[in-house]
């Protein structure tokens, strides 16, 4: 079999993160199963191509129903993690675990991304895409308050010098090239949405729909939100580090006029008025101090959190259905 004939019939993982999903599971297995039949069927993906859940540590009954489907239909395979680690570790579990896999798609358990879409992702994978990523038509399905945080989250990255893909959470194709190259990559603070574009592979879009949760809620807290942004920020940029440097520049600059001014007062002979001033600009400064401090912190704590090289995530158990190689 040439090159051309495995970009064109790949054997693909779907790998799905999955946390406290109960709700759900089952009808997003029936529907993913669905697809990829259908793809098989078609001859567009091999018919050794797996479903693979990895289960981040949950608490309800989502790991024992993950569990009975693989046992009980040969698509399905799951990985169990030990404790939550975090969607991005689990995502990269799956992929890390996916060794027969040709190329992998990533998407959420909730399927809020519309499946409908693996067909685009597969043509452009075809057509010598090594990555793929799906990006929102809109946030219609989002309520204000999360288009405003969303909007506010991606203008921030890219003010900071993080290379996402604006509208692009984790549903994306990758091939097994990059699958081996991210391999390589062994730091603790893991942010997936910026370091696949920076790892350079030839990359398309795929404009699709996201539609509301048929149940459940988000996994996706405010403050994990935050906290996202800040991995984000701090794994690919010096950016803040470097608005410390110039705001420190510019207070000691205006210092110094102020003391030239005060000076030029003193020797006029005028009373040195401005305590409310004075107060006002040594509470500035402070505030300044400790917001540098703050930031300085936190990429502190990134290099804290490196040198101890714990691992990513550790794999409870694999279980799949079928256990012998297909062609």
């Amino acid at each position: 079999m040439n090159d051309n004939d495995k970009r064109g019939c790949p054997c693909l993982y779907l790998i799905v993160p999955c946390y406290n999903e109960e709700e759900i599971i089952r009808n997003s297995a029936a529907i993913l199963k669905e697809k990829m039949m259908s793809l098989i069927s078609s001859g567009d993906i091999k018919k050794n191509s797996r479903i693979m859940f990895v289960d981040d540590g949950s608490r309800d009954e989502t790991l024992s129903i993950l569990t009975d489907l693989a046992h009980g239909d040969h698509i399905f395979s799951v990985v169990s993690l030990i404790g939550n680690r975090g969607q991005q570790n689990a995502i990269l579990a799956g992929l890390m675990t996916a060794k027969r896999a040709d190329a992998a798609i990533t998407i959420d358990a909730d399927l809020q991304q519309d499946v409908e879409a693996i067909d685009d992702f597969l043509r452009c994978y075809k057509n010598g895409a090594e990555v793929v990523y799906g990006v929102r038509r809109n946030r219609d399905a989002d309520g204000f308050f999360k288009r405003m945080t969303a909007s506010g989250y991606y203008t921030l990255m890219h003010m900071m010098g993080s290379d996402v893909i604006r509208n692009h959470a984790d549903y994306r194709l990758i091939s097994r090239k990059v699958i081996d190259a991210l391999s390589l990559y062994d730091e603790t603070n893991l942010f997936l949405r910026g370091l696949i574009p920076t790892m350079g592979f030839t990359s398309d879009i795929v404009c699709c729909d996201v539609k509301k949760r048929t149940g459940g809620g988000s996994k996706y807290t405010l403050a994990k939100m935050i906290r996202l942004a800040t991995d984000g920020i701090t794994s690919f940029s010096i950016r803040p580090l470097r608005i410390i440097s110039f705001i420190g520049f510019l207070i000691v600059f205006l210092s110094a006029c102020l003391t030239v001014w005060s000076f030029i007062e003193w020797m006029l002979g005028r009373n040195v008025r401005g305590y409310t001033t004075l107060i006002l600009v040594q509470l500035f400064s402070s505030g300044t101090i400790l917001l540098s401090l703050g930031v300085i912190g936190e990429y502190v704590g990134k290099i804290y959190t490196e040198a101890k090289k714990r691992p990513k995530y550790i794999i409870d158990s694999v279980i799949c259905g079928d256990p012998e190689d297909e062609d």
